[in-house]
Formats: structure tokens, sequence, C-alpha cells
């Protein structure tokens, strides 16, 4: 299943992606009477737990013909938004977890030992926003393409061997990044949380829509150009791995965003540098989860 959030005219909804358009389960779901109305958004739905899903599959059986032609809408007619559009706390990174992107970074080897920063909330941006170049602070905006998952079964002290059970789904997200602030201030928050600098989207996808979600190819294009090309089997820390490591004594949360890393082709690696500019768009594309496009603004 493939969620998206939307804004339709002034109202914000959610529902499921299909060829035919996005169903809006959320609105047809308070018209099958009481007890079968859905959470307010995706992340009040995935801190609900597994029936969340049962729940949206009930209303999407409930509805005939004529209800799904009057819940759909062609994406022309809705304005999409991050799949969850409110977080619970920081965006959790993963940094150097390919590495070639560590040695192009300055490392020597990849990290012994997993590299975690975080990402402000307010950092937030959905697929197909312009996004703002921050001029007036950076010189050095890169990005980095990024598979991230979605927890949805909280702990803490995961076991690495039942980690995988605590996912809800993926998605796509970019974590761009002002490299001379990041250079200025000695660590990573400043420079990776200026807002609107971790656009995510466009759907979140249901971990059963996943065989493998560490054999994915992962790719990033500036203008048209390959940036990035790789796949998820070469990260160094597998995705069960960050689980259980972030959560030895720091519960996790339903609804907790992870990005796993970026691979080797961040404007930085280049020589000369190929930060990012006003009007560059950016596609992000991770196998069988989607797409992710974002201009500049000029």
């Amino acid at each position: 299943m493939k969620l998206v959030s939307f804004a339709e005219n002034d109202r914000v909804s959610y529902g499921i992606w299909t060829e035919n358009g996005v169903v809006d389960v959320f609105a047809a779901s308070t018209e099958l009477g009481e007890g079968h109305a859905l959470p307010m958004d995706v992340r009040s739905g995935i801190v609900e737990g597994d029936g969340f899903l049962e729940r949206i599959e009930e209303a999407w059986g409930a509805m005939d013909e004529e209800a799904r032609e009057r819940h759909t809408y062609g994406s022309d007619a809705i304005r999409l938004l991050p799949p969850l559009t409110s977080l619970g706390k920081n965006i959790m990174c993963v940094g150097k977890n390919y590495r070639d992107h560590a040695i192009e970074m300055g490392s020597e080897d990849a990290p012994e030992n997993i590299m975690i920063f975080t990402k402000a909330p307010t950092t937030l941006a959905a697929p197909g926003e312009e996004l703002p170049v921050h001029a007036e602070l950076t010189e050095q905006l890169d990005y980095e393409g990024e598979l991230a998952v979605v927890i949805g079964q909280g702990g803490c002290g995961i076991p690495v061997e039942n980690a995988m059970d605590h996912v809800f789904g993926y998605t796509i997200l970019n974590d761009i990044t002002a490299r001379d602030l990041q250079k200025k201030h000695g660590q990573f928050f400043l420079g990776k949380s200026l807002d609107a600098t971790c656009p995510m989207g466009p759907y979140l996808v249901t971990k059963n829509e996943i065989d493998n979600p560490h054999d994915l190819s992962i790719t990033t294009k500036v203008n048209g150009e390959v940036r990035q090309s790789s796949n998820t089997k070469n990260m160094m820390f597998k995705i069960s791995d960050i689980i259980s490591i972030l959560s030895k004594g720091m519960t996790l949360e339903p609804g907790d965003v992870i990005a796993t890393g970026t691979p080797a082709g961040v404007g930085k690696g280049f020589n000369p540098p190929k930060f990012l500019k006003g009007g560059d768009l950016v596609e992000i594309e991770v196998e069988s989860v989607g797409k992710l496009t974002n201009r500049l603004q000029s």
C-alpha cells in the first residue's frame, strides 16, 4: 500500500495512491458511520498500531464503485504533502553509511561505529515543493538522496533479530545540507536543519510491499545529470542494525523517521564541487519506493 497525504483546496487529508489517482480513504471512512472513521492523519494512524492498515482496508472494501469514483483525485486536483505531515521528534540520520561516500567526504575509510545526527522537524518539506536556497546563510547547499524508514512499533532495547518487526514502511528523503555551516560550526545540526531542507515522499510504502529493502537501486539526478547511482545493499549498517543501536537506552516511537544514509556523488564530492543553485531540479528515485522531485527557488 502506498499512503499519501495531500491538500485539496484548503482541506488536508490522506489516502491510497492508485493507478487511477489518490483515493481519499479518510474522507470515505467518515461516511461509513460511527466506529469506522480513521485517525486524523497518517502519523496518528501509525501510533494506533497494526489496526490502522486493517481499518484502511475495511474502508476501501466498504466503498462501492460510485464512492471510490467520488473520492478519487487526479494529480492535478491535489497538492501532495509529506506522507507524515507532522513529526514527534527530530529526524534521525545515519552519516557515512556508504563506504564510497565516507571516502569522498574525506574519511580514509568507513567509520567503525555508526554515526548519528538529526534534522529538526521544521526541515520537513513536500514533494514538488519549491525549496529555499538560503542564500543569505550558505553558498554550499548540497543534496543527499536517501531511503528513509518509518517506525511502526516503538520500543527500547530492540534486539537486531526483531528489529524489522518494528518497521511500518519506507519513503524517500533529501537530506539537504549547508556544507559551509557544517564546517563553520564543527557539528551537523545547524547545517542540516535549515527550514525546508528535508523534502520527503511522495509515498509512504508499507513494508509488505518491499521484499528486500537492502537491494533497492537509488539514483539522484540534478537537472537531468545522474549524480548518485548505487544500491541499498551497499549500506554498511543495515536497517536492523540501525534500529537496534538507536534503541539502546532511547525509546523509538511510532512515526519516528530514520534516514539510512546517502551514497557517493554528493555535490561536495566532485572536483570542483557541484553545489545546488537557484532553479536546480533534484530528482531522487528509489526502486519500489518512488521518485521525489523538488526544484530550488530561483
